[in-house]
């Protein structure tokens, strides 16, 4: 069984900064792409960041030059660094990997954190 497990998430003024892990655990063969997502209530949960198993990387226009995602192969581990927060930056992120198990592959997603930007 895998399971994504988040933390880091929190409330922080405009301005600062918070950093998100997120671990990934189980009978897991590979991970390829890894990312973080977010999703305010009733509307989609949209890309924030992404990470290659290589190293490449994209980001949402809103949040380029201010986050930065980073990831620790050797753990299974995403990073999301994030700075210069705003009130807009308010949401639950989610940790996803595209994970290979005996099982195939497949997308996996965290419980969620929840992050608060107080202005």
């Amino acid at each position: 069984q895998v399971q994504l497990v988040e933390s880091g998430g929190g409330l922080v003024q405009a301005g600062g900064s918070l950093r998100l892990s997120c671990a990934a655990s189980g009978r897991i063969f590979s991970i390829k792409a890894m990312g973080w997502y977010r999703q305010a209530p009733e509307k989609q949960r949209e890309l924030v960041a992404r990470i290659t198993s290589t190293g490449d990387t994209n980001y949402a226009d809103s949040v380029k030059g201010r986050f930065t995602i980073s990831r620790d192969n050797a753990k299974n581990t995403v990073f999301l660094e994030m700075n210069s927060l705003k009130p807009e930056d308010t949401d639950v992120y989610y940790c996803n990997a595209d994970i290979t198990t005996w099982l195939g592959r497949k997308d996996y997603w965290g419980q969620g954190t929840q992050v608060t930007v107080s202005s």
